[in-house]
């Protein structure tokens, strides 16, 4: 199972973010487990995951955020601009897959 953590600013973006990853990880019959955080609330999470999924919003604090996931032994990838359009829940998904195929085939 993959644990993916999706943080943005305040956290309501990417519950809904979320949520829709789920949905589209049942239909495909991928094994995940998505949450959500606010950037205050990462710290406490950043050990129990994967990938870092980051808003596209906290562009200018992605070295930051990606350099905290590393720290942990997570991946992290910033999320195009336009994930919360049709679609964008299979791209977020597929961007998680490929995320974990990129680690794997470099270890």
């Amino acid at each position: 199972m993959h644990r993916v953590l999706i943080v943005c600013g305040a956290g309501a973006s990417s519950t809904f973010l979320a949520h829709r990853i789920r949905a589209a990880a049942r239909r495909r019959d991928i094994d995940v487990s998505v949450s959500a955080s606010s950037t205050a609330g990462l710290a406490e999470r950043i050990g129990a995951i994967d990938v870092l999924l980051v808003g596209s919003h906290l562009a200018t604090r992605f070295d930051e955020l990606s350099h905290l996931a590393d720290a942990a032994g997570a991946v992290s990838a910033l999320l195009p601009d336009t994930i919360f359009g049709s679609g964008g829940e299979e791209i977020a998904l597929d961007l998680v897959l490929n995320r974990v195929a990129d680690t794997a085939s470099s270890s």
